[in-house]
């Protein structure tokens, strides 16, 4: 084992033994216990015996600072960095990377052979792989996995979640060997305290020492409409409680942008910082702006100056990255952030605010999961700075102090699987392999493994539903059968509606005084008949007629409910298979795969990575975007990447040839479209030109400022839109048989997007 400077843990121990053995290892444990320690072991490892080792983030900018941090550790020529737009040093001995670029290398398109690829690679490092979690990007960990050599040793690094057994089963047979090393040791304690706003002056601990909740916690009153809105914010109490008790630096998490910029100026006022510190700011802030000039009028530059900062995506990146390391540097004594600073990034706290322990989504508040909250609480603590790390929930109407403790109490969510197979992935398969080989590699995700568990709610219903039947079996006295019941249920319905319509005939023929014709005489027999047949049954006389009509009737109920399950446990069971299938048909409808093979536009589409590949290779294969200019070209393919928005804004003029591009894409979409749903497929395709205008003028040379003026957008979400597009565009550039214009238009586009502010990572 290699010799750390320090004492390690007995589960980094015990990780580490596992790594030595030749196993592959699942680490589960809490943010901040030092899981890396466990990668740098393997790192150590692979450098001593002439091997390579990749490590994969989920987050470009964690592999971004991933990739410095092990440059200066072990030496820049040692390392590579892989990403979508980046590639430094990829024959390196560790090489980090994006998880998206290793399934991509296990797929053998955009980067050679899978062979060539992973040449001398002895340990994989899969870090956050509780992002299997996620909902849109949480298949790429599980292809993975499946698809890594097994000579290749996993190193799964995960916060806590609820079945790590049930993850370490499945990659024990995808892959090889794995063990679990399973802890919910945390190096520094957290303490938890709520903040009641009837009490504003102090912060009250949430538990007793028994665990309990704290009685003295109130609830916050209930208040509505415009007093709502006008409700006072606490923030000030709540880091001036922080500062009087020694707790800051703090991450103030908060669910809203626009209130994470309030509350910053809201403590702007309060005396956070010395003057010493002040002056170091102030000059980390110049040496900074000094290298990225666009950042010289930002507006938030005061209120770093007062040690408080916001943290959100609508923020430009390279201004994100100043606050971190000012934060890192303790300089920042809070920072307001959204929960996707929770996320990854290297910006341990003293505490974390949470502001409320429900959210707001698109149906009305709802609680935090466990995860969730774990993943933000779980930021407070410093090891080797601090011996406790501090949790304070701000009180809110949306929730009871009884909830918070719960939640706080709670163990972590499972992971889910978010597996979905997709037109890529379906060319991907099918060019290496036989249709039977994919389905095998198919039913080896971890979806289709925890099928026991997410069938559960479906087989506990359908449990309920039998036991139903089974509890309404009615015993007739006369020993009679179902069937028996049915045949003089039928003959009664007979019965009633000749007796109505012999009524009828009878009425009738008296207005108008004529006797029953022959046929209305003979009609009036057969339903005395039927009479005296429904006589001869018991069920005629029996009391207990009606509750077992009404128990046959219930039954009928559960049993077509039962039925509906049945068929719903069969689907989700091959819910993936099904899904595989319904892309093979789109696919070969619109002959990108024959004969279960890709054909030549089949192998291009492998190599796209979109939300939906097959609808940007129609655009391609169209030719709709050959012939425009750079400016043009960026300004359609930033139409069909960028996502419907949430809030409803105005379109801004674009030019007559980006126009009429539009016009012809949605005739695609529309087509596609039909093919999806004939089949059952939910792949999304986007055509929003809100970003469109903008993206035009940047790429013509209009400055930063004039973009910014056009819209009230965080500048962070433009940058996001912009690199969208470059991510696409430098697709055009390395894919097969794309035509040569549009390859040197898309190099073109993407050399005049990729300017600051843009460019910044």
């Amino acid at each position: 084992m290699y010799n750390f400077p320090f004492e390690l843990d007995d589960f980094q121990k015990d990780a580490c033994k596992y790594i030595d053995d030749g196993k592959s290892v699942v680490v589960c444990a809490p943010t901040g216990a030092g899981k890396t320690v466990i990668a740098q072991h393997a790192i150590h490892r692979a450098l001593e015996n002439g091997n390579r080792i990749f490590y994969t983030t989920p987050l470009k900018a964690l592999s971004n600072q991933k990739y410095y941090d092990f440059g200066q550790k072990y030496g820049t020529d040692k390392v590579g960095l892989l990403t979508g737009d980046t590639s430094i040093n990829r024959g390196a001995q560790i090489v980090v990377m994006t998880t998206e670029v290793f399934r991509n290398m296990l797929y053998g398109t955009n980067f050679g052979s899978v062979s060539d690829n992973l040449k001398d690679v002895k340990y994989v490092v899969l870090d956050e792989v509780h992002y299997m979690n996620d909902e849109q990007r949480g298949t790429v960990w599980e292809e993975s996995i499946i698809y890594c050599p097994t000579n290749v040793q996993i190193i799964a690094l995960s916060a806590t979640v609820a079945n790590a057994d049930e993850l370490t089963a499945w990659i024990n047979t995808v892959h090889s060997k794995t063990e679990l090393v399973n802890t919910d040791f945390r190096p520094v304690p957290l303490r938890f305290y709520y903040f009641d706003s009837s009490q504003p002056y102090k912060l009250l601990p949430l538990l007793t020492p028994s665990g309990q909740l704290n009685k003295k916690i109130r609830p916050e009153k209930r208040v509505f409409g415009k007093k709502l809105q006008n409700k006072k914010s606490y923030v000030k109490d709540v880091v001036r409680n922080l500062q009087e008790n020694d707790m800051l630096p703090a991450i103030y998490f908060t669910f809203s942008r626009k209130k994470c910029d309030e509350q910053m100026e809201k403590c702007a006022s309060l005396d956070l910082i010395t003057k010493g510190e002040r002056a170091q700011i102030q000059q980390f802030i110049d040496e900074y702006i000094a290298e990225n000039p666009h950042l010289y009028n930002n507006k938030h530059i005061e209120y770093l100056l007062c040690g408080v900062a916001s943290h959100h995506a609508g923020l430009l990146p390279s201004w994100k990255i100043l606050v971190e390391q000012l934060f890192q540097r303790g300089l920042i004594k809070v920072v307001f952030a959204t929960e996707t600073l929770a996320a990854g990034i290297n910006m341990p706290a003293r505490s974390t605010v949470i502001s409320s322990t429900s959210k707001r989504t698109d149906s009305g508040h709802r609680m935090l999961t466990p995860s969730e909250f774990l993943q933000m609480s779980g930021r407070a603590g410093r090891r080797g700075m601090d011996e406790i790390g501090y949790v304070t929930i701000v009180g809110t109407q949306f929730q009871s102090p009884e909830e918070v403790a719960e939640l706080v109490l709670s163990d972590a969510n499972p992971l889910e699987s978010r597996f979905s197979p997709s037109y890529s992935m379906v060319l991907n398969l099918l060019q290496r392999f036989s249709l039977d080989e994919a389905k095998e590699l198919i039913l080896k995700s971890f979806g289709y493994f925890s099928a026991g568990s997410r069938l559960q709610p479906l087989l506990k219903a359908k449990e309920q539903i039998n036991n139903e039947i089974n509890s309404r079996d009615f015993v007739c006295p006369y020993k009679l059968s179902d069937i028996d019941m049915h045949e003089y249920d039928k003959l009664r319905y007979i019965y009633v509606q000749n007796r109505q319509t012999y009524k009828k005939i009878c009425k009738q023929e008296r207005s108008k005084n004529r006797p029953l014709s022959k046929e209305a005489v003979d009609f009036g027999k057969e339903t005395k008949a039927l009479l005296e047949k429904m006589h001869k049954y018991r069920c005629d006389t029996c009391k207990l007629y009606k509750k077992h009509a009404k128990t046959l009737e219930v039954l009928e109920r559960f049993n077509s409910k039962s039925a509906k399950l049945d068929k719903e446990i069969e689907r989700q069971r091959d819910i993936f298979w099904n899904k595989f299938l319904a892309h093979r048909a789109v696919l070969t409808e619109f002959g990108y795969l024959k004969d279960d093979y890709p054909t030549e536009s089949g192998i291009t589409t492998a190599q796209i990575r979109s939300e939906n590949e097959l609808f940007i290779a129609e655009i391609i294969f169209s030719g709709v975007l050959e012939n425009l200019t750079p400016s043009q070209l960026a300004a359609v393919i930033c139409a069909v990447t960028t996502e419907d928005l949430r809030i409803d804004l105005p379109h801004m003029p674009i030019s007559e040839p980006v126009r009429k591009t539009i016009n012809l894409i949605k005739n695609i979409k529309r087509k596609l479209e039909k093919s999806q749903n004939r089949y059952q497929v939910e792949d999304p395709m986007y055509i929003n030109a809100y970003f469109s205008s903008l993206i035009e003028l940047w790429v013509e040379g209009a400055e930063w400022e004039t973009i910014t003026e056009q819209i009230d957008m965080g500048e962070g979400d433009i940058v996001r839109a912009f690199k969208r597009v470059v991510d696409v565009l430098r697709q055009f550039t390395t894919i097969d048989n794309i035509p040569e214009s549009l390859v040197f238009t898309a190099r073109e586009a993407i050399d005049k997007i990729l300017r600051e502010p843009v460019d910044v990572d």
